[in-house]
This record gives C-alpha cells, structure tokens and sequence, in this order.
C-alpha cells in the first residue's frame, strides 16, 4: 500500500458474548504475518478520554442514566476516537480494526432502547463526517447463547468487568438489537457481510477471511 493510499477502515460488529473481539485478534494475527501495516482499536474507547466514557457507560454503577444521555456519550466518545485515531490511520494507509461502531449504537441504542435510526444516523453524520467502514463483519449469533457466554466470561473475570451494564439486559433487549443489525445489513449489502458465528472459532474465522479476500483484496 503506497502511503499516498487512504488505509482501509473494518468494523467487527455482533451481541456480546459472540466471539467478535477473539475473531478480531484472529483478524489482526493474519493480516500482520502479510506485514500490513495495522492499528486495532475498540468502541467505546479507543482514546484517553474514550475509555473514560467507556468506563462511565458500561459501568454497573451508573445507575439511570437516561438513553439519550447514552447515545450523546457514545458519540462523543466516538468523534474522539475518530479524530485522534482513526482518521490520522487512514490518512496513513493503515488498516483500522474496530471493535464495534455506530452500527452498534444503531443496534443498541436505536434497537435495544428502543430510540430508532434517526437520531443516530443524524448524529453520525453531524459528529463524525459521516465516516462510513470501508467493510463491516456483522458475527450474527443466537441470542441466548451469546448472552449467556457473556454473562459466563464475566463472572470468571475476578477482576469485575466493566460490560455488566448491558448485560443485564434482557432477552427482548437483545432480542430488538439483534433484529436492528440485521435490518442495518439488509440495508447496506455492499458494506456489511454477515457471517454466521454459531459454529466453531475456527470454522467462523475461515468465513471472516474469505470475506477479507473477497471484499477487500487483502490476506492471501
């Protein structure tokens, strides 16, 4: 990739507990051992400021915090995160991996809280230049496996993670932000390719790296 080049620009997106940030890493291994040149970052985080926020958001203790003040906080962690991180990545010609996007806020916030599309959408274009991922791996997974696998992953975290929050939500919960990423890949086809994450890590990771060389030219 010649520097001049604007670096590409993938999502990983899916339900907690659905394998996405252990498919990311897989991502990255293969992509770095073809000595691309990488940056992998996380939503909501990502910066000094957006890990804040993320502590704030995904925090049990933060009690009632209303789901506009939620959206308003995942995109301020976002434009952050865009202007520190990934914009100058891109401008790089690096490939950016992200743990999760505005796709999730349209999922979560939009779907799960019930806000709709509009508002994120909205903000999305007003906060952060419309910046749309140049490919977007959506891991659809069977709501109360994954719900259950997180819960799980949790409780073996001695440490007291810091998901808690959403996971306390219910099935119908996630059973609306599920539905709102499919909606999200049927409306952008080209952008978005679902990948079916029920089977094994490995038969998963085989499909994520047939998307990559389909889609994006990239790995061998």
């Amino acid at each position: 990739m010649s520097p001049h080049s604007r670096g590409k620009f993938i999502t990983f997106e899916g339900l907690d507990g659905c394998g996405k940030s252990t498919q990311l890493e897989r991502l990255a291994k293969a992509l770095r051992a073809e000595k691309l040149p990488l940056v992998v970052t996380r939503e909501p985080g990502g910066t000094a400021t957006g890990e804040k926020i993320r502590q704030m958001l995904l925090d049990t203790s933060t009690a009632g915090l209303s789901p506009l003040a939620e959206l308003a906080l995942m995109f301020a962690s976002r434009a952050q995160h865009i202007r520190e991180v990934i914009q100058p990545a891109l401008a790089d010609g690096r490939i950016v991996l992200c743990d999760r996007f505005t796709d999730s806020t349209e999922a979560y916030q939009g779907g799960g809280r019930k806000l709709g599309s509009e508002p994120v959408l909205t903000l999305h274009r007003v906060l952060c230049g419309d910046l749309q991922p140049d490919l977007t791996i959506l891991m659809d997974s069977d709501v109360a496996t994954s719900v259950e696998r997180a819960r799980r992953r949790n409780q073996a975290n001695s440490r007291g993670s810091d998901e808690n929050r959403f996971e306390q939500e219910s099935r119908a919960f996630f059973g609306r932000v599920r539905n709102a990423y499919l909606a999200i890949a049927t409306r952008e086809p080209k952008r978005v390719a679902v990948v079916d994450a029920r089977g094994t890590p490995d038969a998963t990771h085989q499909q994520i790296m047939r998307v990559i060389r389909q889609k994006m030219k990239l790995a061998a």
